[in-house]
Protein backbone atom coordinates (compact mmCIF):
# COMPACT_ATOMS: atom_id res chain seq x y z
CA UNK A 1 0.00 0.00 0.00
CA UNK A 2 1.47 3.35 -0.98
CA UNK A 3 -1.50 5.69 -0.53
CA UNK A 4 -2.24 7.99 2.40
CA UNK A 5 -5.11 6.66 4.53
CA UNK A 6 -5.36 9.54 7.05
CA UNK A 7 -7.14 12.78 6.12
CA UNK A 8 -5.18 15.99 6.64
CA UNK A 9 -8.18 17.81 8.14
CA UNK A 10 -9.30 14.92 10.36
CA UNK A 11 -6.13 13.28 11.71
CA UNK A 12 -3.31 15.70 11.06
CA UNK A 13 -0.57 14.02 13.14
CA UNK A 14 -1.16 10.64 11.49
CA UNK A 15 -1.44 12.27 8.05
CA UNK A 16 1.91 14.05 8.56
CA UNK A 17 3.81 10.91 9.58
CA UNK A 18 2.22 8.85 6.77
CA UNK A 19 3.18 11.43 4.15
CA UNK A 20 6.79 11.58 5.35
CA UNK A 21 7.14 7.79 5.48
CA UNK A 22 5.28 6.83 2.31
CA UNK A 23 6.75 9.63 0.22
CA UNK A 24 10.18 8.38 1.36
CA UNK A 25 11.17 11.65 3.02
CA UNK A 26 12.37 10.04 6.24
CA UNK A 27 12.40 6.87 8.31
CA UNK A 28 12.33 6.20 12.03
CA UNK A 29 15.56 5.33 13.82
CA UNK A 30 16.20 3.12 16.85
CA UNK A 31 16.76 6.13 19.14
CA UNK A 32 13.63 8.14 19.94
CA UNK A 33 13.64 11.64 18.49
CA UNK A 34 16.26 10.79 15.85
CA UNK A 35 15.27 10.28 12.22
CA UNK A 36 16.86 9.23 8.95
CA UNK A 37 16.59 11.97 6.32
CA UNK A 38 16.18 10.16 3.01
CA UNK A 39 17.37 11.57 -0.35
CA UNK A 40 13.91 12.85 -1.36
CA UNK A 41 13.99 15.24 1.64
CA UNK A 42 17.74 15.82 1.77
CA UNK A 43 17.65 17.23 -1.77
CA UNK A 44 15.35 19.98 -0.48
CA UNK A 45 17.95 20.82 2.17
CA UNK A 46 20.63 20.93 -0.54
CA UNK A 47 18.59 23.47 -2.54
CA UNK A 48 18.19 25.59 0.59
CA UNK A 49 21.94 25.35 1.26
CA UNK A 50 22.74 26.40 -2.29
CA UNK A 51 20.43 29.43 -2.22
CA UNK A 52 21.30 30.66 1.26
CA UNK A 53 24.99 29.76 1.00
CA UNK A 54 25.51 31.71 -2.22
CA UNK A 55 23.79 34.81 -0.79
CA UNK A 56 25.72 34.91 2.49
CA UNK A 57 28.93 34.39 0.52
CA UNK A 58 28.06 37.58 -1.41
CA UNK A 59 27.74 39.36 1.95
CA UNK A 60 31.27 38.27 2.89
CA UNK A 61 30.39 35.38 5.22
CA UNK A 62 32.83 32.44 5.13
CA UNK A 63 32.09 28.78 5.88
CA UNK A 64 34.03 26.93 8.57
CA UNK A 65 33.64 23.98 10.93
CA UNK A 66 34.09 23.75 14.70
CA UNK A 67 34.09 20.55 16.81
CA UNK A 68 30.78 19.25 18.16
CA UNK A 69 32.17 18.76 21.70
CA UNK A 70 31.96 21.52 24.32
CA UNK A 71 34.08 21.62 27.50
CA UNK A 72 31.90 21.88 30.62
CA UNK A 73 33.75 25.00 31.77
CA UNK A 74 32.72 26.82 28.58
CA UNK A 75 29.06 26.03 29.14
CA UNK A 76 29.31 27.18 32.75
CA UNK A 77 30.51 30.58 31.54
CA UNK A 78 27.25 31.11 29.80
CA UNK A 79 25.04 31.20 32.89
CA UNK A 80 22.42 33.57 31.55
CA UNK A 81 22.16 32.03 28.10
CA UNK A 82 22.50 28.41 29.09
CA UNK A 83 19.41 28.54 31.32
CA UNK A 84 17.44 28.04 28.14
CA UNK A 85 19.56 25.10 27.06
CA UNK A 86 21.00 23.21 30.03
CA UNK A 87 18.17 20.68 30.35
CA UNK A 88 18.61 19.87 26.65
CA UNK A 89 22.35 19.24 26.69
CA UNK A 90 23.52 15.67 25.99
CA UNK A 91 26.75 14.69 27.79
CA UNK A 92 29.55 12.27 26.98
CA UNK A 93 30.71 10.85 30.33
CA UNK A 94 32.60 7.69 29.37
CA UNK A 95 35.22 6.56 26.86
CA UNK A 96 35.25 2.79 26.58
CA UNK A 97 35.17 1.49 30.16
CA UNK A 98 36.65 4.62 31.73
CA UNK A 99 34.79 7.61 33.13
CA UNK A 100 36.00 10.92 31.72
CA UNK A 101 37.72 13.28 34.14
CA UNK A 102 35.40 16.04 32.92
CA UNK A 103 32.08 15.42 31.13
CA UNK A 104 31.94 16.76 27.58
CA UNK A 105 28.76 18.31 26.18
CA UNK A 106 27.52 17.77 22.63
CA UNK A 107 26.77 21.19 21.16
CA UNK A 108 23.18 22.40 21.47
CA UNK A 109 24.46 25.55 19.67
CA UNK A 110 27.99 26.82 19.17
CA UNK A 111 28.44 30.14 20.96
CA UNK A 112 30.46 28.47 23.71
CA UNK A 113 32.48 26.48 21.16
CA UNK A 114 33.40 29.38 18.89
CA UNK A 115 33.68 32.50 21.02
CA UNK A 116 36.76 31.52 23.07
CA UNK A 117 38.60 31.48 19.72
CA UNK A 118 37.09 34.76 18.53
CA UNK A 119 38.79 36.33 21.56
CA UNK A 120 42.20 35.13 20.30
CA UNK A 121 41.60 35.97 16.61
CA UNK A 122 40.29 39.50 17.12
CA UNK A 123 42.81 42.08 18.31
CA UNK A 124 41.97 45.33 16.54
CA UNK A 125 39.27 46.88 14.38
CA UNK A 126 41.31 45.71 11.37
CA UNK A 127 40.35 42.10 12.23
CA UNK A 128 36.68 42.99 11.80
CA UNK A 129 34.17 42.15 10.63
CA UNK A 130 34.60 38.45 11.39
CA UNK A 131 31.73 36.61 9.70
CA UNK A 132 31.65 32.82 9.95
CA UNK A 133 28.97 30.24 9.19
CA UNK A 134 28.88 26.49 9.67
CA UNK A 135 26.52 23.81 8.35
CA UNK A 136 26.39 21.13 11.02
CA UNK A 137 24.27 19.00 13.34
CA UNK A 138 23.27 19.91 16.88
CA UNK A 139 21.73 17.87 19.69
CA UNK A 140 18.99 18.97 22.12
CA UNK A 141 17.72 16.12 24.21
CA UNK A 142 15.06 17.02 26.72
CA UNK A 143 11.51 16.49 25.46
CA UNK A 144 8.90 13.76 25.34
CA UNK A 145 6.99 14.30 22.10
CA UNK A 146 9.33 14.43 19.10
CA UNK A 147 7.97 15.22 15.63
CA UNK A 148 10.01 14.56 12.48
CA UNK A 149 11.68 17.74 11.16
CA UNK A 150 9.91 19.92 13.77
CA UNK A 151 11.15 18.72 17.17
CA UNK A 152 14.03 16.29 16.91
CA UNK A 153 16.87 15.42 19.26
CA UNK A 154 19.44 15.82 16.51
CA UNK A 155 18.89 18.18 13.62
CA UNK A 156 20.81 19.83 10.81
CA UNK A 157 21.18 23.58 10.58
CA UNK A 158 23.40 26.44 9.61
CA UNK A 159 24.56 28.80 12.32
CA UNK A 160 26.20 32.12 11.55
CA UNK A 161 28.34 33.88 14.15
CA UNK A 162 29.62 37.35 13.33
CA UNK A 163 31.51 40.15 15.07
CA UNK A 164 31.55 43.87 14.23
CA UNK A 165 33.17 47.08 15.44
CA UNK A 166 29.84 48.95 15.68
CA UNK A 167 26.24 48.30 16.64
CA UNK A 168 25.08 49.85 13.35
CA UNK A 169 26.91 47.18 11.33
CA UNK A 170 25.47 44.43 13.52
CA UNK A 171 21.93 45.85 13.20
CA UNK A 172 22.26 46.00 9.41
CA UNK A 173 23.36 42.37 9.17
CA UNK A 174 20.57 41.10 11.45
CA UNK A 175 17.99 42.38 8.96
CA UNK A 176 19.95 41.29 5.87
CA UNK A 177 20.03 37.72 7.16
CA UNK A 178 16.40 37.79 8.26
CA UNK A 179 15.38 38.87 4.77
CA UNK A 180 17.34 35.93 3.31
CA UNK A 181 15.41 33.62 5.65
CA UNK A 182 12.16 35.19 4.44
CA UNK A 183 13.27 34.53 0.86
CA UNK A 184 14.16 30.88 1.62
CA UNK A 185 10.60 30.32 2.80
CA UNK A 186 8.70 32.52 0.36
CA UNK A 187 10.77 32.22 -2.84
CA UNK A 188 12.14 28.68 -2.48
CA UNK A 189 9.55 26.81 -0.36
CA UNK A 190 6.49 28.93 -1.34
CA UNK A 191 5.62 29.35 2.35
CA UNK A 192 4.48 32.81 3.54
CA UNK A 193 6.11 34.13 6.72
CA UNK A 194 5.76 37.19 8.96
CA UNK A 195 9.07 38.97 9.71
CA UNK A 196 9.27 40.73 13.07
CA UNK A 197 10.96 41.17 16.43
CA UNK A 198 10.55 38.75 19.33
CA UNK A 199 9.25 39.96 22.70
CA UNK A 200 11.61 40.20 25.69
CA UNK A 201 10.17 36.93 27.01
CA UNK A 202 10.65 35.08 23.72
CA UNK A 203 14.02 36.50 22.62
CA UNK A 204 17.27 34.48 22.63
CA UNK A 205 18.48 34.35 26.24
CA UNK A 206 21.53 36.56 26.68
CA UNK A 207 20.90 38.40 23.40
CA UNK A 208 20.10 42.08 22.92
CA UNK A 209 17.14 41.42 20.62
CA UNK A 210 15.87 38.64 18.35
CA UNK A 211 14.24 38.91 14.94
CA UNK A 212 12.22 36.07 13.48
CA UNK A 213 10.20 34.86 10.53
CA UNK A 214 6.99 33.18 11.72
CA UNK A 215 5.06 30.62 9.67
CA UNK A 216 1.54 29.26 10.09
CA UNK A 217 -0.05 25.83 9.59
CA UNK A 218 -3.73 26.49 8.78
CA UNK A 219 -4.86 22.89 9.34
CA UNK A 220 -3.88 23.00 13.02
CA UNK A 221 -4.20 26.76 13.49
CA UNK A 222 -0.69 26.84 14.95
CA UNK A 223 2.16 29.18 14.20
CA UNK A 224 5.74 27.98 13.94
CA UNK A 225 9.03 29.81 14.41
CA UNK A 226 10.79 29.35 11.07
CA UNK A 227 14.21 30.99 11.56
CA UNK A 228 15.81 33.58 13.85
CA UNK A 229 18.46 36.28 13.50
CA UNK A 230 19.80 37.61 16.83
CA UNK A 231 21.74 40.70 17.76
CA UNK A 232 23.75 39.56 20.77
CA UNK A 233 24.92 43.07 21.58
CA UNK A 234 28.09 42.98 23.67
CA UNK A 235 26.89 40.41 26.23
CA UNK A 236 28.86 37.51 24.81
CA UNK A 237 31.92 39.58 23.98
CA UNK A 238 32.03 40.58 27.67
CA UNK A 239 31.53 36.97 28.74
CA UNK A 240 34.30 35.67 26.48
CA UNK A 241 36.51 38.80 26.54
CA UNK A 242 36.31 39.46 22.80
CA UNK A 243 38.01 42.86 22.61
CA UNK A 244 39.35 45.05 19.84
CA UNK A 245 41.49 48.15 19.85
CA UNK A 246 39.64 51.07 18.27
CA UNK A 247 41.07 54.12 16.49
CA UNK A 248 41.56 55.86 19.84
CA UNK A 249 43.69 52.90 21.00
CA UNK A 250 41.01 51.90 23.54
CA UNK A 251 40.17 48.25 24.22
CA UNK A 252 36.43 47.85 23.64
CA UNK A 253 34.02 44.94 23.28
CA UNK A 254 32.89 43.90 19.82
CA UNK A 255 29.25 43.68 18.73
CA UNK A 256 28.01 40.22 17.80
CA UNK A 257 25.19 38.48 15.96
CA UNK A 258 24.12 34.87 15.60
CA UNK A 259 21.55 33.44 13.21
CA UNK A 260 20.23 29.99 12.34
CA UNK A 261 18.00 28.01 9.98
CA UNK A 262 17.23 24.31 10.45
CA UNK A 263 15.75 21.27 8.69
CA UNK A 264 12.46 22.39 10.29
CA UNK A 265 12.09 24.14 6.91
CA UNK A 266 11.19 20.78 5.36
CA UNK A 267 8.50 19.97 7.92
CA UNK A 268 6.86 23.39 7.57
CA UNK A 269 6.78 23.02 3.78
CA UNK A 270 5.14 19.57 4.01
CA UNK A 271 2.52 20.77 6.51
CA UNK A 272 1.56 23.88 4.55
CA UNK A 273 1.34 22.41 1.04
CA UNK A 274 0.56 18.68 1.38
CA UNK A 275 -2.91 17.23 0.75
CA UNK A 276 -4.75 13.92 1.13
CA UNK A 277 -2.82 12.45 -1.82
CA UNK A 278 0.56 13.22 -0.22
CA UNK A 279 3.33 15.74 -0.77
CA UNK A 280 3.07 18.78 -3.01
CA UNK A 281 6.60 19.98 -3.73
CA UNK A 282 7.40 23.52 -4.88
CA UNK A 283 9.23 23.17 -8.22
CA UNK A 284 12.34 25.01 -6.99
CA UNK A 285 13.14 22.30 -4.42
CA UNK A 286 11.71 19.19 -6.09
CA UNK A 287 14.23 16.39 -6.76
CA UNK A 288 12.21 15.63 -9.87
CA UNK A 289 10.25 18.54 -11.35
CA UNK A 290 8.64 16.60 -14.19
CA UNK A 291 7.79 12.91 -14.52
CA UNK A 292 7.03 11.56 -18.00
CA UNK A 293 4.63 8.59 -18.07
CA UNK A 294 3.95 6.47 -21.20
CA UNK A 295 0.20 5.76 -21.57
CA UNK A 296 -2.16 3.94 -23.93
CA UNK A 297 -0.21 0.69 -23.79
CA UNK A 298 -2.55 -2.31 -23.53
CA UNK A 299 -2.25 -6.09 -23.87
CA UNK A 300 -3.05 -5.62 -27.58
CA UNK A 301 -0.26 -3.08 -28.16
CA UNK A 302 2.44 -4.55 -30.40
CA UNK A 303 6.01 -4.72 -29.14
CA UNK A 304 6.96 -2.24 -31.85
CA UNK A 305 4.32 0.32 -30.79
CA UNK A 306 5.14 -0.22 -27.12
CA UNK A 307 8.82 0.53 -27.83
CA UNK A 308 7.89 3.63 -29.86
CA UNK A 309 5.82 5.06 -26.97
CA UNK A 310 8.55 4.37 -24.41
CA UNK A 311 11.18 5.83 -26.75
CA UNK A 312 9.11 9.01 -27.11
CA UNK A 313 8.87 9.29 -23.32
CA UNK A 314 12.65 8.88 -23.00
CA UNK A 315 13.24 11.37 -25.81
CA UNK A 316 10.98 13.97 -24.16
CA UNK A 317 12.77 13.46 -20.84
CA UNK A 318 16.15 13.98 -22.52
CA UNK A 319 14.94 17.25 -24.13
CA UNK A 320 13.78 18.56 -20.73
CA UNK A 321 16.98 17.49 -18.99
CA UNK A 322 19.05 19.26 -21.62
CA UNK A 323 17.15 22.46 -20.78
CA UNK A 324 18.08 22.05 -17.09
CA UNK A 325 14.68 20.73 -15.97
CA UNK A 326 14.97 17.89 -13.44
CA UNK A 327 13.04 15.14 -15.23
CA UNK A 328 12.47 11.40 -15.13
CA UNK A 329 10.63 8.97 -17.40
CA UNK A 330 8.75 6.14 -15.70
CA UNK A 331 8.78 3.33 -18.26
CA UNK A 332 8.40 0.49 -15.74
CA UNK A 333 6.34 -2.17 -17.50
CA UNK A 334 5.18 -3.97 -14.36
CA UNK A 335 3.02 -1.04 -13.15
CA UNK A 336 -0.09 0.51 -14.70
CA UNK A 337 -0.23 4.23 -15.57
CA UNK A 338 -2.76 4.68 -12.72
CA UNK A 339 -0.33 3.24 -10.19
CA UNK A 340 2.41 5.52 -11.50
CA UNK A 341 0.12 8.58 -11.26
CA UNK A 342 -0.61 7.79 -7.60
CA UNK A 343 3.06 7.09 -6.85
CA UNK A 344 4.35 10.40 -8.24
CA UNK A 345 1.43 12.37 -6.79
CA UNK A 346 2.26 10.92 -3.36
CA UNK A 347 5.87 12.03 -3.84
CA UNK A 348 4.72 15.52 -4.85
CA UNK A 349 6.30 15.84 -8.31
CA UNK A 350 5.04 19.22 -9.64
CA UNK A 351 4.23 18.21 -13.24
CA UNK A 352 3.27 14.95 -14.96
CA UNK A 353 3.56 14.64 -18.73
CA UNK A 354 1.69 11.75 -20.39
CA UNK A 355 2.76 10.39 -23.77
CA UNK A 356 0.47 8.00 -25.68
CA UNK A 357 -0.24 7.02 -29.31
CA UNK A 358 -2.74 9.87 -29.82
CA UNK A 359 -0.32 12.40 -28.30
CA UNK A 360 2.51 11.21 -30.55
CA UNK A 361 0.25 11.49 -33.62
CA UNK A 362 -0.54 15.13 -32.74
CA UNK A 363 3.02 15.94 -31.55
CA UNK A 364 1.58 16.78 -28.11
CA UNK A 365 1.73 15.70 -24.49
CA UNK A 366 -0.91 15.85 -21.76
CA UNK A 367 0.32 17.89 -18.78
CA UNK A 368 -1.18 17.51 -15.27
CA UNK A 369 -0.28 19.85 -12.39
CA UNK A 370 0.18 18.34 -8.92
CA UNK A 371 -0.80 21.50 -7.02
CA UNK A 372 -4.33 21.83 -8.44
CA UNK A 373 -4.87 18.81 -10.73
CA UNK A 374 -5.39 21.01 -13.82
CA UNK A 375 -4.71 19.18 -17.10
CA UNK A 376 -4.01 20.54 -20.58
CA UNK A 377 -2.52 19.46 -23.90
CA UNK A 378 0.89 20.97 -24.70
CA UNK A 379 2.60 21.07 -28.09
CA UNK A 380 5.98 19.33 -28.13
CA UNK A 381 7.33 22.23 -30.19
CA UNK A 382 9.57 24.22 -27.81
CA UNK A 383 8.28 22.05 -24.94
CA UNK A 384 11.15 22.91 -22.58
CA UNK A 385 10.27 26.63 -22.67
CA UNK A 386 6.58 25.83 -22.06
CA UNK A 387 7.40 23.52 -19.15
CA UNK A 388 9.86 26.00 -17.58
CA UNK A 389 7.16 28.68 -17.65
CA UNK A 390 4.62 26.29 -16.18
CA UNK A 391 6.96 25.33 -13.32
CA UNK A 392 7.29 29.03 -12.43
CA UNK A 393 3.49 29.37 -12.64
CA UNK A 394 3.10 26.46 -10.20
CA UNK A 395 5.68 27.96 -7.80
CA UNK A 396 3.86 31.32 -7.78
CA UNK A 397 0.42 29.73 -7.47
CA UNK A 398 1.51 27.63 -4.49
CA UNK A 399 2.81 30.71 -2.67
CA UNK A 400 -0.27 32.79 -3.46
CA UNK A 401 -2.64 30.04 -2.32
CA UNK A 402 -0.74 29.62 0.97
CA UNK A 403 -0.55 33.40 1.50
CA UNK A 404 -4.28 33.91 0.97
CA UNK A 405 -5.08 31.09 3.39
CA UNK A 406 -2.65 32.49 5.98
CA UNK A 407 -3.97 36.06 5.61
CA UNK A 408 -7.54 34.83 6.09
CA UNK A 409 -6.47 33.45 9.49
CA UNK A 410 -5.09 36.73 10.91
CA UNK A 411 -7.73 38.50 12.99
CA UNK A 412 -7.17 42.09 14.19
CA UNK A 413 -8.60 42.74 17.65
CA UNK A 414 -8.42 45.76 19.95
CA UNK A 415 -9.68 44.07 23.14
CA UNK A 416 -9.56 40.65 24.85
CA UNK A 417 -13.22 39.79 24.16
CA UNK A 418 -12.82 37.53 21.12
CA UNK A 419 -9.16 36.57 21.65
CA UNK A 420 -9.62 32.96 22.81
CA UNK A 421 -12.52 32.41 20.42
CA UNK A 422 -10.27 33.48 17.53
CA UNK A 423 -7.53 31.07 18.66
CA UNK A 424 -10.08 28.26 18.87
CA UNK A 425 -11.14 29.11 15.31
CA UNK A 426 -7.53 28.30 14.30
CA UNK A 427 -6.52 31.90 13.76
CA UNK A 428 -3.67 34.15 14.80
CA UNK A 429 -4.51 37.48 16.40
CA UNK A 430 -2.82 40.84 15.91
CA UNK A 431 -3.60 43.21 18.76
CA UNK A 432 -2.18 46.32 20.49
CA UNK A 433 0.10 45.29 23.36
CA UNK A 434 2.10 46.87 26.18
CA UNK A 435 5.15 44.60 25.51
CA UNK A 436 5.52 43.74 29.22
CA UNK A 437 6.72 40.26 30.25
CA UNK A 438 4.18 39.90 33.07
CA UNK A 439 1.35 40.66 30.67
CA UNK A 440 2.58 38.04 28.19
CA UNK A 441 2.72 35.41 30.94
CA UNK A 442 -0.82 36.35 31.93
CA UNK A 443 -2.03 36.01 28.31
CA UNK A 444 -0.58 32.51 28.08
CA UNK A 445 -2.19 31.48 31.35
CA UNK A 446 -5.60 32.99 30.57
CA UNK A 447 -5.73 31.43 27.10
CA UNK A 448 -4.40 27.97 27.99
CA UNK A 449 -7.45 26.94 29.99
CA UNK A 450 -9.49 27.33 26.84
CA UNK A 451 -7.45 25.16 24.47
CA UNK A 452 -9.35 23.38 21.75
CA UNK A 453 -10.84 20.01 22.62
CA UNK A 454 -8.84 16.96 21.73
CA UNK A 455 -5.44 18.58 22.34
CA UNK A 456 -3.38 16.15 24.38
CA UNK A 457 -1.38 17.36 27.38
CA UNK A 458 2.21 17.94 26.35
CA UNK A 459 5.59 18.69 27.89
CA UNK A 460 7.03 22.21 28.21
CA UNK A 461 8.44 22.31 24.73
CA UNK A 462 5.47 20.74 23.00
CA UNK A 463 2.98 22.82 21.00
CA UNK A 464 1.65 25.29 23.54
CA UNK A 465 -2.01 25.32 24.48
CA UNK A 466 -1.84 28.91 25.67
CA UNK A 467 -1.16 31.76 23.28
CA UNK A 468 2.22 33.41 23.14
CA UNK A 469 3.54 36.40 21.29
CA UNK A 470 4.85 35.20 17.94
CA UNK A 471 6.47 38.47 16.94
CA UNK A 472 6.03 42.22 16.77
CA UNK A 473 5.65 42.46 12.98
CA UNK A 474 7.84 44.97 11.18
CA UNK A 475 4.82 45.70 9.00
CA UNK A 476 2.31 47.15 11.47
CA UNK A 477 -1.39 47.62 10.66
CA UNK A 478 -2.01 50.88 8.82
CA UNK A 479 -1.41 53.86 11.08
CA UNK A 480 0.15 51.73 13.82
CA UNK A 481 -0.94 52.02 17.45
CA UNK A 482 -3.25 55.02 17.86
CA UNK A 483 -2.60 57.75 20.43
CA UNK A 484 -3.96 56.64 23.81
CA UNK A 485 -4.56 53.04 22.67
CA UNK A 486 -4.65 50.43 25.44
CA UNK A 487 -3.11 46.97 25.61
CA UNK A 488 -5.71 44.41 24.57
CA UNK A 489 -4.92 42.22 27.59
CA UNK A 490 -4.14 44.49 30.56
CA UNK A 491 -5.30 47.95 29.42
CA UNK A 492 -1.94 49.60 30.07
CA UNK A 493 -0.58 51.87 27.34
CA UNK A 494 -0.11 49.94 24.09
CA UNK A 495 3.31 50.12 22.44
CA UNK A 496 2.89 48.05 19.27
CA UNK A 497 0.61 45.69 17.42
CA UNK A 498 1.81 42.16 18.21
CA UNK A 499 1.00 38.85 16.54
CA UNK A 500 -0.29 36.16 18.91
CA UNK A 501 -1.09 32.51 18.44
CA UNK A 502 -0.81 28.96 19.66
CA UNK A 503 2.43 27.58 18.33
CA UNK A 504 4.63 24.55 17.76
Amino acid sequence: MIGITAKKNEDFANWYSQVLLRAEMMDYYDISGCYIIRPWAYTIWKHIQKFFGSHIEELGVEDCYFPMFVPEKNLNKEKDHIEGFSPEVAWVTRAGQSDLAEPIAIRPTSETVMYPYYSTWIRSHRDLPLRLNQWCNVVRWEFKHPQPFLRTREFLWQEGHTAFATKEEADTEVLQILDLYRRVYEEILAVPVVPGRKSEKEKFAGGLYTTTVEGFVPTTGRAIQCATSHCLGQNFSKMFKILMENDARERVNVWQNSWGLTTRTIGVMVMVHGDDKGLILPPRVASIQVVVVPVGITAKTSLEDRAAINDKAEELTAVLKKAGIRSKSDCRDNYSPGYKYNHWELKGVPLRLEVGPKDIAKNETRCVRRDNGAAQQLSLVDISTTVSTMLETVQTAMFEKARKERDSRIVQLETWDKFVESLNNKCMVIAPWCEEVACEESVKERSSGSATEGDEPMDDKAPSMGAKSLCIPFKQPEGGVKEGAQCFACEKKAVSYTLWGRSY
